[in-house]
């Protein structure tokens, strides 16, 4: 089977048998419990737990985009046209953290094994908990999918929340309210403490505007 059809294979036989019972937190991280569940070989069933660590939602622009690490050219290539077209346009940018955990063989069929974990999650009330019901040898991808979809539905409600405190209004200079609201709490950081001064001086490149920040960066390093 070619890469693409065992992908699409997996896709149409990937199944969310539980849900997390809340979206992803607007104004902070969230930790989503996962357990994937495949079916090794008749009555053997493959477990796999972790977590799923979605970091703070991030309001951003096209114009932001294009300064972000980790695309590939190709998606750099969209993201400078919409840059041109839509240099504006106001977006969410969310980031996640995959931290495996174990991987257990389980002499039982995979409904089975999916039933009694559906039992532990009741129990132990953690409203981020979720099983995927995926397949054994692209396993990773039934989790790429859960992640995708989940994403879609958090986006509606993390965007109201920012249009409703303001966070998605922009400046002259292009920058969203939210935004500039994070450069403050990273200037108190890094205040605090200077190893935070990095990351701040990387957020502020890729909004363009280090120069308007600069003398106020370089006082963090003057102070008595």
């Amino acid at each position: 089977m070619e890469k693409d059809d065992r992908i699409k294979y997996a896709l149409e036989h990937t199944e969310l048998v539980r849900a997390p019972r809340q979206e992803l937190d607007t104004f902070g991280s969230s930790v989503i419990d996962y357990y994937v569940v495949t079916e090794l070989v008749g009555n053997l069933s493959v477990v796999r737990d972790g977590k799923v660590v979605a970091e703070r939602p991030k309001i951003v622009t096209p114009a932001y985009l294009v300064n972000v690490e980790g695309f590939s050219e190709q998606a750099k290539r969209y993201i400078s046209m919409m840059a041109r077209e839509r240099p504006d346009e106001s977006g969410i940018f969310y980031r996640y953290k995959n931290e495996p955990g174990g991987m257990n063989v389980v002499s039982e069929p995979i409904r089975q094994v999916i039933n009694k974990l559906s039992s532990q999650i009741e129990e132990q009330h953690n409203p981020l908990s979720t099983i995927i019901k995926g397949v054994e040898e692209l396993w990773d991808v039934s989790l790429l999918m859960f992640i995708y979809e989940l994403t879609n539905k958090s986006v509606r409600t993390n965007m109201a929340e920012f249009n409703r405190r303001g966070f998605l209004d922009i400046d002259a200079s292009g920058v969203p309210q939210g935004a500039r609201d994070y450069i403050e709490e990273l200037f108190a950081q890094a205040s605090r403490n200077l190893s935070r001064a990095p990351e701040l001086v990387v957020e502020l490149n890729r909004w363009g505007i280090f120069p308007e920040y600069q003398d106020r960066f370089f006082a963090l390093f003057r102070r008595e």
